[in-house]
This record gives C-alpha cells, structure tokens and sequence, in this order.
C-alpha cells in the first residue's frame, strides 16, 4: 500500500548496541602504599622483638635474681665478677696436638677452668684434683659442667698426668698464650694467673673466681647457687 510505512522486521529483531560505558576505580596513592608497608614493617620487627625477648627472658631474670635481688647481708665466698667478662670470640686455643679449636666450642656447659703450664707442679695437681672434686660434689648437677685446663706454655705434659685427665668425665686439655688469656682472666692483685679455679657460666661469662687456696666446700656452695639460679634454662649437655 502507497503512503504506508514500512519497517524491515529484521530491524526489530535485532537489539540495538549499547554505548560502552567504562568504570574507573581510584588506584592507591603512593605514599599510602608505602605508609602500609612501613607499619607491616614495624609490626614484623616488634613480633620479632617479642621472641626474642621471651627466649631471653629465663636467662636475665636468673642473671637478676642472683646478682641484684639476691637477699640483703647474703655473702659469697668465692669472688664475683661484676660484670662478668665474655669471652673473647676470638681466643687462639688449641688442641695438644696443635690443632685450632674454636672459643665458641666451650659454650653450652657451665666451665670449671684451671689455668696452669705444662710442667703441672704440685700446687697445680692440687687444682686440678679440687675441680674433679669439686664436679663430683654437685651430684645429679654434674652434668651441667665440664672441666677445662688452660696451659699457658709449650711444656711437655707428663704421661701419668695426661692419663688421668682423660678418665671419664675427660678434662679438656687447651693450650692458649698467656697474654690472649690475661685478655679474659684475672687474678687477684699481686697473684698469678694460675693462682685460682675460675668458673664460666654457658654463655662464655667469667664470673667467678675461687680465693687462693680455696676450700672445696664453702667453693662448692657458690657453685651450687650459681647452678640454682641458671636451673631453668640451662640444661645439660651442649
């Protein structure tokens, strides 16, 4: 029909297209990432922080208990190292064979040290005996010590005596100069590096030194506290 509009069906089948309408999302300023970043940053360092100081927590409240809230009037017969004296990382020990060994190898056991030379004299035999005495009298807290000879010179040790050492539990044998050790121990005034039995605790601190001619009881009750205030983080064995 003349003057009729007509439309192409397929027109109306077909959806007409959509203008594409985009969405942009706000991106993150620089300095708030970095902001983020610095406190995940300081929350990982304070947990860090927090670890460590919850290992290190049993080691200074014995240090505390034994050296600052000890009771009034209370005395030690040995000498207390205020503050106790590391060892040095990098003291020249060696084996009687000449073979190097490490400062560190010593930590992990509370050490009982006679410092002598190799031409043991009867002084230093007597030293030797009270440190074997003296591990033997702590009992079932033995195992927390170990035994250690320091010679300060190059001198033969005598068969016999070398024999003995090595019964069990062995004393440990070590030769070190006698200026690398004066670095770390001290004698009392006017006395000689040999003169004492000084005692290392598992960190590697010089903190006690027994009085010339000590007597091994009233020696052994020193120890027996030292022991007592450690009890709770050390263990046997290193």
């Amino acid at each position: 029909m003349s003057g009729s509009n007509l439309s192409n069906p397929t027109d109306a089948a077909t959806p007409k297209a959509e203008p594409l309408h985009l969405t942009v999302h706000a991106m993150p300023r620089a300095d708030m990432a970095g902001d983020e970043a610095q406190r995940r940053t300081a929350r990982g360092r304070i947990k860090m922080l927090l670890v460590l100081l919850a290992c290190a927590a049993p080691v200074i409240a014995s240090y505390l208990t034994f050296y600052i809230l000890r009771p009034e009037g209370r005395s030690n017969y040995a000498t207390l190292i205020e503050p106790s004296r590391a060892m040095p990382t990098e003291l020249p020990l060696t084996d009687l064979e000449g073979r190097s060994v490490s400062a560190a190898s010593l930590r992990g056991q509370w050490l009982l040290v006679v410092v002598g030379r190799g031409a043991c004299d009867s002084d230093c035999e007597q030293r030797l005996f009270m440190q074997r005495q003296l591990r033997e009298m702590t009992g079932r807290e033995r195992d927390r010590i170990d035994k250690l000879w320091l010679v300060i010179d190059d001198a033969s040790i005598a068969p016999k005596l070398r024999a003995a050492l090595a019964a069990v539990p062995a004393t440990q044998v070590l030769r070190v100069p006698p200026a690398a050790l004066q670095q770390w121990l001290v004698p009392a005034p006017g006395e000689s590096l040999e003169s004492h039995l000084y005692v290392v605790d598992p960190m590697g601190q010089w903190m006690m030194r027994a009085p010339l001619q000590a007597h091994p009881e009233k020696f052994k009750r020193d120890i027996d506290k030292l022991l007592r205030a450690s009890s709770f983080w050390d263990r046997p064995g290193r």
